[in-house]
């Protein structure tokens, strides 16, 4: 193969997917990733670039001393079981699991393979670490949750739209993360006089129901929550009814602002995917999950989108404007 097609293989597109192939033996080490998404996820493809990227920085050689295989698991339960089982078949040597469904999966699956998890919510309360500075079993990784994004959002939303009163906030009741964001947005909100109604998402046949009866009354925005792996499954989905019903939102991601959503805050996904790989890096190199700290998010990132501020009639202030790390226009 010519070196530039290696590179272009091992690199990575939105439009092709990131799966590298090599023989192994007993000098190659073994990366076996599992995400909840489809292989032509635009999102993803770019986040396991960095993660290829922070290996190569680490001085590893994709396809020379480190092999890697990639599970497109989708967000289908069953899906990920099966993926779950294959992977494990594999026996490598550090699995990459990105959010609750796949780690929660995982760590039924084995409690001696080495998980990393580049993005998980609360990894305390949904059981995946004893504590965050000691882990002390087989995962171990990076958060996406903290007290103080939660109530951002909330703050956002009102610095948007000044005579906002009531904001919905899309949450799944199931997951710990769902139910720690949608607390911290409680707490925030008697210091902006907004009063916070819950849309749980679990059943997605009553979502429109519920946003639409929301929507009937004035002065009213959306919180999308990290919370649930449907949120991120069904962005565009979300977007449009937004638009739909003329509600301003905030969302925890940037891919949603992407698609044409108002607004996002949250952390830095694509870099804690390139933070991941130091810790795959330390682990092949002799390290123990359960002795490597969780980390917190250390960059976040806000998006805004012009577009969908003018469709919904919002002048966004210039001090905003001037915060915010990217502007789509």
């Amino acid at each position: 193969m010519r070196r530039r097609d290696f590179i272009a293989a091992i690199g990575g597109s939105a439009a092709m997917p990131i799966v590298v192939h090599a023989q192994k033996t007993e000098s190659i080490r073994h990366v076996a990733i599992i995400l909840p998404a489809t292989i032509d996820d635009a999102r993803f493809q770019l986040r396991i670039t960095a993660f290829h990227e922070g290996l190569q920085q680490a001085g590893w050689t994709i396809g020379r001393d480190v092999y890697i295989s990639t599970h497109w698991a989708t967000a289908d339960a069953y899906a990920i079981r099966k993926h779950a089982a294959k992977l494990i078949a594999q026996r490598p040597d550090v699995i990459l699991a990105f959010g609750a469904s796949t780690v929660s999966v995982m760590l039924k699956a084995t409690r001696t393979i080495p998980i990393v998890f580049p993005v998980a919510g609360d990894p305390v309360a949904a059981g995946f670490v004893e504590n965050l500075e000691r882990p002390g079993g087989n995962a171990t990784g990076f958060m996406a949750f903290e007290d103080r994004k939660s109530g951002k959002w909330l703050e956002l939303l009102k610095e948007i739209a000044p005579s906002l009163t009531r904001a919905a906030v899309l949450l799944d009741r199931g997951t710990t993360t769902g139910m720690a964001e949608f607390g911290a947005i409680q707490a925030a909100a008697p210091s902006v006089k907004v009063e916070i109604v819950p849309v749980d998402i679990r059943d997605a046949s009553e979502i429109e129901r519920d946003v639409m009866a929301f929507a009937r009354s004035p002065n009213g925005g959306l919180i999308i929550t990290m919370g649930g792996a449907w949120n991120a499954a069904h962005q565009r989905r979300i977007v449009v009814m937004a638009a739909r019903h003329r509600l301003p939102a905030v969302y925890f991601q940037r891919s949603f602002v992407a698609s044409g959503g108002l607004i996002s805050y949250g952390p830095d996904l694509i870099e804690q995917f390139r933070q991941a790989a130091s810790y795959v890096d330390r682990i092949l190199k002799g390290e123990k999950a359960a002795d490597l700290p969780v980390q917190a998010p250390t960059k976040f990132e806000t998006v805004i989108n012009l577009k969908a501020a003018k469709v919904l009639g919002l002048v966004l202030p210039s001090s905003l404007l001037a915060r915010a790390d990217e502007v789509i226009r």
